[in-house]
């Protein structure tokens, strides 16, 4: 079960990164129509790339089997979750796209977060970015799913939550 990936390294030591501290974090909250939203995306630098873990409660559900939400994710290329009266999110900006590809390679296009009663969790690993070239953008769910598709951005629809990824310094996060 432990075997050794291409690169020297097992899957096991992917995996114990989890239990070291995260080089950046960003603290999510919904805007000022979902309040309730609240959250964590930690972000790991590992030798395959950046391992991404988000935590977030009080997302919009439904209490019908067949509605749940799924919501779009990205980084956004914007520093700041503020905005105006027409997108209280609209300092987060456009994906990050520092190599200016079509949706849905931008470097910032993320995999949805699937809701469970109000609640999404979600691990995965990418190459996309480096932690370093992320710190100060933005972390944006939408309210819809990405389609992967429509240009320029999915059409995921609104933005409903926002964070500011952050560089961890010090023992407590």
């Amino acid at each position: 079960m432990n075997r050794s990936s291409s690169c020297g390294h097992s899957k096991a030591d992917l995996l114990s990164v989890l239990r070291s501290r995260p080089q950046a974090i960003a603290s999510i909250a919904g805007s000022m129509n979902y309040p309730n939203i609240s959250g964590t995306v930690r972000l790991y630098q590992t030798h395959a790339g950046v391992i991404v873990l988000a935590e977030v409660s009080g997302l919009p559900h439904s209490n019908h089997p067949c509605q749940e939400q799924i919501l779009g994710f990205h980084i956004h290329e914007g520093t700041d979750c503020g905005g105006n009266m027409d997108d209280p999110l609209a300092d987060a900006m456009a994906h990050y796209n520092p190599a200016g590809c079509e949706h849905p390679n931008h470097a910032g296009d993320l995999p949805p977060l699937f809701g469970n009663n109000g609640f999404a969790l979600s691990l995965f690993l990418t190459n996309r970015f480096s932690v370093n070239e992320v710190i100060g953008k933005t972390v944006i769910i939408h309210n819809r799913p990405d389609d992967f598709t429509t240009q320029p951005s999915g059409n995921s629809g609104t933005k409903i939550a926002c964070g500011v990824i952050r560089q961890v310094t010090g023992v407590c996060f």
